[in-house]
């Protein structure tokens, strides 16, 4: 009775979006009224004890994590929602753990900076490069109160050209079609009038010209036809351009798995730019889209500086083992880039584009499970330590921050359903996130990011959250 109690709380209002009524109404259906009370009062002191139980096993749990772990240097992704308080969001992308998830008084530096000396106290981690928008609060943030790099965001970036350009373009589509479809109703008509007129009674005076007129109907339709085919390839162009921005932005060349620097990098960037410039210059595209094409455009250095940051992080943690050259070699030329490109494309939607990549990674990392590779040099417990590494390297260049526009999009939801979050509510709601939400592979986002075994989140709330208590007696009609 006690976990299936729990469980219901557990489930329906915080593993879902559900609220207490919803409790009480299992609790009606399922016949669990006779035994527990069903009331909203009594629910909700239930409720909060479950949250403030769920809090409790967090902090526990942290400072006991805390304690075992090495020490590293992650990378961040950070942003802002509004419930309409400011929450500000910080997650480890590797591991998705989520390090800060609270409400502030805004989005200032000094905000930021409180909030993330609170999320990493006790924590034997530090931030070397966060990945975010380029909201003023967060780079002065990054750049003079954690003394990180930040990385821009490429989905940012992205969302700036679409919407300086989408619109515009898809118009121009539009346009087109609806000027096909008149050119081939004007060409029908045409038609249909000399066969009208061959089919009347003979008229006085000379017939009219229709063939000149079906020629020229048709001269119009090829016109608009050919108009049509530039309105969509210039569509498709910038669909391809953007989605290229995202392509560009790494430090191995997908496609060859060499190593970039940032001279490749930007000129990457540079070249979807152009194609961008070049598909929006025939559309009637207003000086505030331009504005913005171009705002997006500025960012290009930065993102092509976070290429060579990256490998000089990389190349300091590899030459901290002091491999020999010949497996130094075989680390930059084969398992770093096969190891990255594997992480990419597991996050590519297309099964063309993951089959594409996970292709290239295998072919890149072959070369080192020959038993006459490189690694026959070294020692037995050498080539995995090595591979931990690299594996943890390919983790430190994070173009994007979807994980955390995910997320707000999840407490949005949960603020829409709820009408409202509270300061309690939304730590709850963390530490499921972090402590019992798994993978395929039975992992959580604290396992992962602390290395070690987490404890058991609902054991927990059955040895410290008592059964609620029973119904009161039912008085009589009379």
């Amino acid at each position: 009775m006690h976990r299936l109690a729990l469980a219901a709380h557990f489930v329906i209002s915080l593993l879902g979006a559900g609220g207490v009524r919803l409790v009480c109404y299992f609790f009606e259906l399922s016949g669990l009224d006779v035994f527990v009370a069903s009331s909203y009062g009594a629910l909700q002191k239930t409720s909060v004890q479950i949250e403030e139980a769920v809090v409790q096993f967090e902090r526990e749990e942290k400072a006991r994590l805390s304690e075992g772990m090495s020490p590293r240097e992650i990378v961040v992704c950070q942003d802002e929602t509004f419930h309409p308080e400011t929450c500000l969001v910080a997650i480890e992308p590797v591991s998705n753990y989520v390090l800060l998830e609270g409400y502030a008084e805004g989005r200032k530096a000094s905000d930021w900076t409180s909030a993330m000396e609170e999320a990493l106290a006790g924590i034997p981690a530090k931030v070397i490069q966060s990945t975010s928008d380029e909201a003023k609060g967060i780079l002065r943030h990054v750049q003079t109160d954690l003394g990180a790099r930040h990385a821009p965001d490429v989905f940012h970036v992205q969302r700036e050209v679409f919407k300086a350009a989408g619109a515009p373009l898809a118009r121009e589509t539009k346009k087109a079609k609806k000027a096909l479809e008149k050119a081939g109703e004007a060409v029908e008509r045409r038609v249909r009038e000399k066969a009208e007129f061959a089919a009347a009674a003979p008229r006085p005076g000379r017939p009219p010209q229709f063939h000149r007129r079906i020629e020229r109907a048709r001269r119009e339709k090829e016109e608009a036809r050919r108009a049509l085919e530039a309105a969509e390839s210039n569509q498709a162009r910038l669909k391809e351009a953007v989605r290229g921005i995202a392509e560009a932005y790494h430090p191995i060349d997908l496609e060859t798995g060499a190593l970039r620097d940032a001279e490749a990098a930007a000129a990457a960037l540079t070249k979807r730019f152009s194609e961008i410039e070049d598909s929006v210059s025939a559309a009637n595209l207003k000086e505030s889209g331009r504005k913005r094409i171009q705002k997006a455009k500025k960012v290009v250095p930065d993102m092509a500086a976070a290429v060579p940051f990256f490998h000089s992080t990389v190349r300091a943690k590899i030459e901290a083992l002091s491999p020999p050259p010949e497996i130094e070699r075989a680390v930059f030329d084969h398992l770093l880039p096969g190891l990255y490109i594997e992480k990419v494309a597991g996050k590519k939607n297309r099964a063309e584009d993951r089959d594409r990549l996970l292709g290239k990674s295998r072919e890149l990392l072959r070369p080192l499970q020959d038993g006459d590779g490189p690694f026959r040099l070294l020692r037995p417990e050498e080539p995995g330590e090595i591979e931990r590494v690299c594996e943890e390297c390919a983790g430190l260049f994070q173009p994007s921050s979807s994980c955390v526009e995910g997320r707000n999009g999840q407490l949005a939801l949960r603020r829409h359903s709820l009408h409202r979050l509270g300061q309690r509510k939304l730590k709850a709601l963390t530490a499921v996130h972090n402590f019992h939400v798994k993978r395929k592979d039975g992992t959580t986002p604290a396992s992962r990011f602390f290395g070690q075994k987490t404890g058991n989140l609902f054991e927990y709330l059955l040895a410290n959250v008592d059964l609620p208590a029973r119904p009161a007696m039912k008085r009589s009609s009379a």
